[in-house]
């Protein structure tokens, strides 16, 4: 690893500016995480980032480039493989992550054990009804001549014994493991045991004594003992040979000789800071060698590596010495007084990231290159938390291509300094700035007087958005989470809406609305309107049953969330074109929506859109819509699921159609609360 806190060497006059206030709270978290990483990997370890877009965020949006390419590959060739799907087999980790959520249930006392193949079982006559079934589903002549056939090799002999042997297979692996053995010197333990019960002199002291004398218990631990010393020999946190640590004395000081065998594709995962005159471990980062190793403490005093005297040398030399180690690295340390015992193994919290955050403009991230970048939106997956000001995360998605975990602000610390930059801003007098946290505030200051917050509840200008906790969420086959559009006027949201009832309409359907107008002739209750009374409306509006409403000719309307839950309730997907001040009552019942965000084009592909509709708007006009798009993404981006760009309606409908398809194959990230 190889960052500094600044970009680059750390010096001595970092004093990590950048708020233009130096207040205490934010001064001392950067005194305490002046860090300096050791050995990271290339990609990591640049020395020089651009100030206005990092490398990093450019890898991100690559990489996102190439999983929607990846997708579409994937939809040409029509292959939905769900036990392929990463999210599922994540969701089968956690199975009981669902109210409604039977598919991933599992027999009480299993552990949740993540298994690369997982064995199912089949009823033979199950597999023949949904062939069947899906062979009356088809419509063309070839795809049922191919179901044909495949029904002809299920009903062989041949196939049905290879079944039989495949679900004996299958009944095995699934089977529960055994207890982990604690040890394999059981007899030794009953010897000492037993000599202490028998000095007890007391009764159940003295038949503790004489029961494990019995033939029988002697037998039964050492058989024990013999299965135990071979189960442990498997034990996948031994060190290796190039693995070990011995305490002796050194130059009158407790020190420990540390050897750990690091490979070049493994960073070492550990940053060191400055002490005086004394180089110490400050941080262990998950993915790395160190932490593998489980040899390395924070706080542990670096004396020598590989011979090379450590003590008295600055952070930078010390990862310029290191820069080209590889193989055995032998640490001759002084360890900390107050180690702290192995933590429990910590459960993985998911996130969604409400903001963007690129390290390369934070000048209080500990080591910089160690930073995350992530965007709003983002789902990070956090694997510690020691550190409270600054957690230790992957993005998802980039595990496998992210070998040690990256630095991302602590949701507390984060609240804090977002808050600190609020009161300073509101301190001074508007002013244009070059600084990024001004601009953010004077932008915020433009908002606040076009979008009016007193008549919109949803919007809390106080709110400090940092992070949602998330959990995956697969939609029962007979319980679709209903679609909410929105976006600006004239962006094509009711257009896509009316498409999909009309195409699909045993698929789709819209929620009955209320009104309090009285019923025309040619109209139903409960298929047109709900028609109720005055009375009965604004008593259920008081009690939030609606999702919005308002008043049109003296009369009321409005969309309840039992008109909604109506249509889920038949199998359908409800299909809803809402605002944005409804998004807060929406996300907070039970139903589960996926919002959509139907943003607008360019002001030239606007116009061009609208003329086909016939519509001449003004220049100013469009402005307002895409000024109100912008408004609304960054007001409320952290609630929408998904973004298009209405570029073209045909194209607009195709990928919105991917979207939902993509529900009934593939888990959701959801915010947990939605599960509990």
């Amino acid at each position: 690893m190889t960052t500094s806190h600044m970009n680059g060497y750390v010096t001595e006059s970092d004093g990590g500016g950048g708020s233009g206030g130096g207040t205490d709270f934010l001064e001392e978290v950067v005194q305490r995480h002046r860090e300096m990483a050791v050995d990271c990997p290339s990609e990591l370890g640049a020395r020089t980032m651009s100030v206005r877009r990092s490398a990093q965020l450019e890898r991100i949006r690559q990489q996102q480039e190439d999983r929607r390419r990846r997708e579409e590959e994937g939809r040409n060739r029509q292959e939905l493989d769900l036990n392929s799907s990463m999210r599922l087999k994540k969701l089968s980790q956690n199975p009981k992550v669902g109210i409604d959520n039977p598919t991933f249930e599992q027999m009480e006392g299993q552990k949740s054990i993540y298994m690369p193949h997982y064995f199912n079982i089949f009823l033979l006559e199950d597999l023949l009804m949904s062939l069947k079934q899906v062979q009356h589903s088809l419509n063309d002549s070839q795809s049922q001549e191919d179901i044909e056939l495949v029904l002809q090799l299920v009903q062989k002999s041949d196939f049905q014994k290879a079944f039989n042997i495949h679900n004996a297979v299958a009944h095995y692996m699934n089977r529960p493991s055994p207890p982990y053995p604690l040890t394999d010197h059981t007899q030794s333990l009953a010897q000492e045991v037993e000599v202490m019960m028998h000095n007890s002199l007391q009764k159940e002291g003295l038949e503790l004594s004489t029961l494990l004398k019995t033939p029988h218990m002697q037998a039964l631990m050492m058989a024990h003992d013999s299965v135990a010393e071979q189960e442990m020999q498997l034990e996948p946190h031994v060190p290796s040979v190039n693995q070990s640590e011995t305490l002796t004395q050194w130059g009158g000081e407790t020190v420990k000789f540390v050897r750990i065998e690091k490979a070049k594709d493994i960073p070492l995962g550990a940053t060191v800071r400055n002490d005086m005159d004394s180089v110490v471990i400050s941080r262990i980062v998950k993915g790395g060698a160190a932490e593998h190793s489980g040899l390395l403490h924070e706080g542990d005093e670096i004396l020598e590596i590989n011979g090379v005297e450590i003590r008295g040398k600055d952070v930078n030399e010390v990862f310029d010495i290191l820069a080209d180690m590889h193989g055995v690295l032998t640490f001759v340390l002084i360890p900390n007084a107050q180690t702290k015992p192995p933590p429990i193994k910590e459960t993985v919290m998911h996130v969604k990231a409400h903001f963007d955050y690129d390290p390369s403009d934070d000048p209080y991230v500990p080591c910089r290159e160690l930073g995350l970048c992530f965007q709003k939106g983002d789902i990070l997956h956090i694997i510690s938390q020691d550190d409270p000001n600054w957690w230790q995360a992957y993005r998802d998605g980039d595990e496998d291509n992210q070998p040690l975990a990256g630095l991302v602000p602590g949701k507390t610390f984060q609240q804090q300094r977002e808050a600190m930059k609020q009161t300073i801003e509101e301190d001074k007098e508007p002013e244009k700035s070059g600084k990024l946290w001004c601009a953010k505030k004077n932008k915020k200051k433009r908002k606040k007087m076009q979008y009016n917050a007193n008549k919109n509840d949803d919007f809390d200008n106080e709110e400090i958005l940092t992070y949602e906790e998330m959990a995956l969420y697969h939609q029962p086959a007979n319980r679709k989470r209903p679609i909410a559009l929105i976006g600006p006027p004239n962006c094509g949201q009711n257009e896509l809406r009316q498409r999909l009832l009309s195409s699909e309409p045993d698929r789709f359907a819209g929620a009955v609305p209320h009104t309090t107008r009285s019923r025309r002739d040619v109209e139903v209750n409960g298929r047109d309107y709900h028609f109720v009374s005055r009375q009965a409306f604004e008593m259920d509006s008081a009690a939030g049953k609606f999702i919005e409403s308002g008043e049109f000719e003296k009369n009321l309307y409005g969309t309840s969330t039992d008109s909604v839950r109506q249509v889920i309730n038949t199998g359908k997907i409800c299909l809803l074109c809402v605002h944005t001040q409804s998004l807060k009552v929406l996300r907070s019942s039970d139903l589960k929506p996926y919002i959509i965000f139907i943003a607008p084009p360019s002001q030239e592909r606007l116009r061009a859109l609208l003329a086909k509709d016939n519509k001449n708007p003004k220049p100013e006009e469009l402005r307002d819509i895409i000024e109100k798009a912008r408004e609304m993404e960054q007001n409320y981006g952290h609630l929408f699921d998904a973004a298009i760009v209405n570029t073209d309606l045909d194209k607009a409908y195709q990928e919105l159609m991917r979207l939902i398809n993509k529900l009934d194959t593939e888990p959701q990230w959801v915010p947990s609360s939605w599960l509990r």
